[in-house]
This record gives C-alpha cells, structure tokens and sequence, in this order.
C-alpha cells in the first residue's frame, strides 16, 4: 500500500513537473518571434497544417486542438502529442483512443487522424515532422522500426514513457529553430534535432517492444537482434544464411519471424539497408556511379545500376538527378 503511495505520488509530481516544463518552454518562446497567446499558436498551428509545411508546431502548449486536426486527414511525416494536462479522444487508423496527462501519443507516418473530444482543462504540445527531409541519413535501424511500428498486429499509438521531459527538450530546440532567421546551418540544425528526436522514439519503441514476456515479446527480441546484425554486416554479408547462423535460428525460421514481425523478408531488409546508403551516397556525395559501386561492394557499376533500377525503377544516374537539390 505504501509503495503504491509513494509511485503514485511520484507520478503526479513527475507530470506536475512535465506541466511546468511546457510552462517554461512557452514563455521563453514568446519572448521571441514565437507566438504568445494560446489562440495565436493555436491558429498558426492549423495554418502550417493546412500549408503542409516540413515541421508543423504548437510552439508550446495549446488548450485546443486547431480545426485541421479535428477532421480525419492523411498524415504526412510523424506526429507526436505530448498530453500535460486533462486529456483527448482521436481516431487513428479508424481505431478510438485515448489519452491522459502523463501520456504521449505517436502518429505513424501515413495514417489517418482525427481528434474526436477534448477535456476543458487539456494542455497538449503538438509537433508534425516529415520524414522526407531525413530520409537518406535516417540509418537503417530506423528505416526497420517504422514497417513495424505500423504493420505489427497491435500497433502501440499511446505511450506512458516516463521520458516526457526530454521529448518536451527536443521539441522545445526544435522549436527554437522555427523563430530565426533562416539559413544553411539552421536547416542543417533542424535535421540534425529530428534526426536525434526520431532515434530517441525508436529507442522507446524497442524497449516497449522488448519488455513484453511472451511468444510475441520473444520474437520482437529476434527482430531486433536481426536488424541491428543487418545494419553492422549489410555492406559485406547479404545471405540471408549468415544472420541465421548468427542467430542461431534456420533461415526459413527466421525470415517467418521478420515477416510476421514487419511484413518483409530478410533478404528484403538487407536489401533495404543497401539502397538506404546507397541514395545516401547519391544524394548527398559527388562520388561517381562507380565509385558507389565500389563502395558498396557491388562487382561493377552495370551490375550496381541493374540492382538499383530493380528496386526503385530508375538508373542511380536518373535518381540523383531527379531527388538531388
């Protein structure tokens, strides 16, 4: 009884700290160029949304959500929700949700949302990032978890993470990049700030997925193990006999596993990790189609050139050409 207490009384005083964070974070915005009311953040919110600008923020805490967000629509890049006080109801991907003070919910790139109710004492920060600008550097161990986070039977939307303050931190730097003058560092910054952001919800995903201590949780554990196997050995092993053997699995068991887990096929994720550096490479080097050849121990540049219209339906030189700013 006493332990319960105590952990609920270190929860309320978790998320009355969580609340005074955003508290802070607002005001040190509004000192800015940021907006200082929460009808003016509010309402620039609903028109980035309706803009579908690269990063769509509250800038802080908001006690509703702007008329964008309260009819279904197509999300394009990640959402992230950050309850403080009260609570909401939303849709997403057509199920009904909830979520409380303390919780955070996560939108998946592509789904459907909608909020649907608001409690009249909710505070929420709110921050729509798309994917696209990162894309290339985003690292394969995160280009595996997002199939996942959506295909998998139960797809976890709301977290009680305990990390609420740090997810506020990053979204608060974030923020700071929105409200100066823009140029090629601060672009440079803003990629770098999702770029840590995104790892730090993958990090969060995985240790939910692996907590779990059943059937399901086990083969989440594989499937981490493996992808992170893929991501060291890609460039050099690509049979999917290899990251069995490391696993100590048969390579019909394992590649069951992965595509009960995501939905792709071992060989399919290598193959992935080799065209996620290898569009890297393309987009943002000036080495030549040999040269990514040879760096990504392809035989010659046709056999390379053959694999990449394979996969994407156009020549490496066609790609970097097309998605090269």
């Amino acid at each position: 009884m006493n332990t319960t207490y105590r952990s609920y009384g270190v929860a309320r005083k978790k998320y009355s700290d969580y609340f005074c964070l955003q508290t802070e974070i607002t005001q040190k915005q509004s000192s800015g160029k940021a907006m200082n009311t929460d009808k003016e953040r509010t309402e620039q919110l609903n028109r980035d949304l309706a803009a579908n600008k690269t990063i769509c923020s509250s800038a802080g805490t908001i006690s509703s959500f702007p008329e964008m967000m309260k009819d279904t629509f197509k999300v394009n890049g990640i959402g992230l929700i950050l309850c403080s006080r009260g609570g909401f109801g939303f849709t997403l991907n057509q199920r009904e949700l909830t979520a409380h003070a303390g919780d955070t919910v996560f939108i998946p790139e592509d789904s459907f949302f909608a909020v649907t109710s608001e409690e009249e004492d909710m505070q929420a920060t709110v921050l729509f990032y798309q994917v696209e600008p990162i894309r290339s550097v985003i690292g394969n161990l995160v280009l595996f978890m997002y199939p996942y986070s959506q295909q998998s039977k139960e797809p976890c939307y709301v977290w009680s993470t305990n990390e609420e303050e740090d997810i506020a931190r990053y979204i608060s730097l974030i923020d700071s990049t929105l409200f100066v003058e823009d140029n090629i560092f601060t672009q440079y910054e803003q990629k770098l700030l999702l770029l840590a952001l995104t790892h730090r919800l993958c990090s969060v995903y995985t240790r939910k997925l692996i907590s779990k201590k059943d059937n399901v949780g086990h083969k989440n554990e594989v499937f981490i193990k493996l992808i992170q196997l893929i991501d060291k050995y890609y460039m050099q092993e690509r049979g999917v006999e290899f990251y069995a053997d490391k696993l100590c699995l048969s390579p019909k068991y394992l590649s069951a596993i992965s595509k009960s887990v995501c939905g792709y096929t071992v060989q399919e994720l290598v193959f992935k990790a080799i065209m996620c550096k290898c569009i890297s490479l393309l987009t943002n080097t000036q080495m030549s189609i040999q040269e990514i050849a040879y760096e990504m121990n392809f035989p010659n540049a046709s056999y390379f050139g053959t694999f990449f219209r394979k996969q994407t339906g156009m020549s490496p030189m066609q790609y970097r050409r097309d998605y090269t700013k």
